[in-house]
């Protein structure tokens, strides 16, 4: 679907902010290919979760959720079902109705599980669970791993990704998507766990790059400050980095903003790191992926990737 078609659908759904209501906006970008946000939390109030992929030229969504929202995310679906066409459902792996709950949510039609969030290790029990049943459902499971404490998260998440190559291994028939700082960090060999956030050029063999390259069953979630970090470090690495991945790597926002734009309370507060505040991260994003890739690339890491992972017809 190209922006016109869809902005002319916006047009129909009364819900919609005043810009999406009509002619586009001028400063709404065109991307050289569509694109499926794969990582967007979904809002609380719906209008917002359309105004956002319009601001920021974004075609569809892959909605992030709690297990029990499959009535909220039909909803949504009945309104606009291109936008929104696949959802994944998230429950505390650390409860003992995680397994039913997260069924229960595949069941009511979630394409996948995530993103998982809580203060486990990688390869304990609680996530070892996860992955059984990821395998057994046969969808994707979305991990965020993080080492460091920073302003919008305390304490460690999924804490062990440089343990994750033997549990990869022994889970073989399970889809991992890795995402967020400690995995997109570990991209360079050196990192030593002390910033979220390293810049300056990136020294090849980390264990990230390993990961993607080694196992046929990963994905890397190109969302977030984390993955725009990464991307901004170095160009060089960068390029050769998305054209040697170009097929285990898919684009997501993780942004906070309310209109594609950087605006609202969310992404403008001290939480936000400062670089990405008052921006919107999917434009910022794709901009870096467009520059550092060629169309036929670009379309795979904001569109066919994700189709394929989610089992989308694209």
């Amino acid at each position: 679907m190209d922006r016109r078609s869809l902005l002319a659908g916006l047009a129909a759904t009364t819900a919609l902010p005043a810009f999406a209501q009509g002619t586009p906006p001028q400063d709404v970008p065109g991307w050289s290919a569509p694109v499926i946000d794969m990582h967007f939390h979904m809002r609380r109030d719906p209008a917002m979760n359309i105004a956002h992929q319009a601001g920021a030229g974004v075609t569809a969504a892959n909605l992030l959720t709690r297990h029990d929202a499959a009535p909220q995310v039909a909803a949504l679906q009945a309104q606009n079902p291109a936008m929104f066409p696949c959802w994944m459902a998230s429950a505390d792996v650390t409860g003992p109705d995680a397994e039913k709950q997260l069924t229960d949510a595949v069941k009511a039609g979630a394409r996948g599980i995530g993103e998982l969030k809580y203060h486990v290790t990688a390869d304990g029990p609680e996530m070892r669970r996860i992955y059984d049943l990821c395998a057994e459902l046969n969808v994707p499971v979305l991990i965020h791993f993080q080492e460091v404490t920073q302003a919008a998260a305390d304490g460690k998440y999924n804490e062990g990704i440089k343990r994750m190559a033997p549990v990869i291994r022994q889970y073989h028939k399970t889809r991992f998507i890795l995402h967020a700082d400690a995995f997109w960090a570990n991209v360079s060999a050196d990192y030593d766990e002390k910033d979220p956030y390293p810049t300056g050029p990136v020294v090849p063999g980390g264990i990230s790059d390993r990961l993607l390259s080694d196992f046929e069953n990963v994905q890397g979630d190109l969302a977030s400050n984390s993955a725009n970090n990464f991307l901004s470090r170095d160009a060089a690495f960068t390029r050769d980095f998305l054209d040697r991945h170009q097929d285990r790597l898919h684009f997501g926002s993780d942004c906070n903003c309310e209109d594609g734009r950087g605006g609202g309370a969310a992404q403008n507060s001290d939480r936000v790191a400062p670089r990405i505040r008052g921006k919107c991260v999917a434009r910022l994003t794709l901009a870096l992926l467009q520059a550092s890739t060629t169309p036929e690339v670009f379309r795979k890491l904001t569109w066919t990737n994700a189709h394929r992972l989610m089992k989308l017809p694209a």
